[in-house]
């Protein structure tokens, strides 16, 4: 396996800094916080479920501000349109012509605050962005700039008002995670602590967005060895076999696995992909893809993540 070069090792340990000052922000969330910076790396987008009031938004809003990204957030509501999201053509009498003004889609990292709270018609509008990574509006094609990051948070389906996104979208987020309450200590921090939206305004850039985008690219770089697709695979194909899921993972399922554990090993300074990365992984990764039997005693993506893991061994 090939070394590091000297100028990634820089911008890794950037990136650790920036990881660094969001764990003083987001307290007791390391793990999430290293996932939803794997994906960004791995150029997929996020989704984030999880109640009200855990640090959802403030993640996306700390890690566009560490990062030096430009940032907007949607506020997704019942009554939002897909011009809402990705713009609109305004007609301008002094020359009798339409222009089009960019909607907030228009933003390197992007937060689509309770996703699943729009219609399905408003939700298609960004997923069609995130997938296509440009938007047509009358005609024209705008492309979006780059890199370019979602985060969405999405409510607990049993709360009232939420429209559930169906497979199909939920496949186009690399990742899932939950930031769940803090432990007793760190919640005693957050109470006695400063409040945290100051707290973001001492947060300074460690990265540009062309020392980012050349990281996403060196991320397509790391090295894969055929033992290590042989795992990959196994774990596939056992989610096909398995009477425990209504459908196993698809090629663009292990795709997406695969580069978020380049993104994991990039991250976590190894030269080439580990099976410890590509399990520190595996659970954001299909959690959210694969949908158990009901007969099945799954029920959260730990315990699928966990039966997988389990259920293969490593070559």
């Amino acid at each position: 396996m090939n070394a590091i070069p000297h100028q990634d090792t820089a911008s890794v340990d950037a990136l650790h800094t920036t990881i660094a000052q969001l764990n003083k922000i987001i307290l007791g969330k390391d793990v999430q916080i290293r996932l939803a910076t794997a994906c960004m790396l791995a150029r997929g987008h996020l989704l984030i479920e999880d109640v009200p009031g855990v640090g959802k938004t403030t993640l996306a809003q700390s890690l566009a501000h560490t990062l030096g990204l430009s940032y907007q957030r949607i506020q997704f509501t019942s009554d939002l349109l897909p011009a809402d999201v990705i713009g609109v053509s305004i007609f301008d009498r002094n020359d009798g012509n339409f222009h089009f003004h960019k909607g907030p889609i228009f933003a390197q990292l992007v937060l689509a605050d309770e996703v699943n709270r729009a219609s399905p018609k408003a939700q298609s509008a960004l997923l069609e962005a995130m997938e296509e990574q440009q938007v047509t509006a009358d005609g024209t094609t705008y492309a979006l700039p780059s890199p370019f990051f979602v985060i969405a948070t999405q409510n607990p389906t049993y709360q009232i008002g939420t429209y559930p996104l169906p497979e199909s979208q939920l496949d186009r987020f690399l990742m899932r995670i939950e930031l769940g309450y803090p432990d007793a200590s760190h919640e005693r921090q957050l109470l006695s602590g400063r409040d945290r939206r100051e707290l973001m305004h001492s947060l300074t850039a460690t990265l540009t967005s062309q020392q980012l985008t050349h990281l996403q690219q060196r991320t397509k770089e790391v090295h894969v060895s055929e033992a290590l697709l042989d795992y990959v695979q196994a774990l596939i194909r056992y989610t096909r076999n398995s009477a425990k899921f209504v459908a196993g993972l698809s090629p663009r399922a292990a795709l997406s696995l695969l580069h978020a554990a380049q993104a994991w090993a990039l991250l976590s300074g190894h030269s080439g992909v580990l099976p410890e990365d590509v399990q520190a992984v595996l659970t954001a990764v299909i959690g959210h893809r694969l949908v158990p039997t009901s007969d099945a005693a799954l029920r959260k993506p730990a315990d699928i993540g966990e039966h997988v893991l389990k259920a293969v061994g490593v070559p």
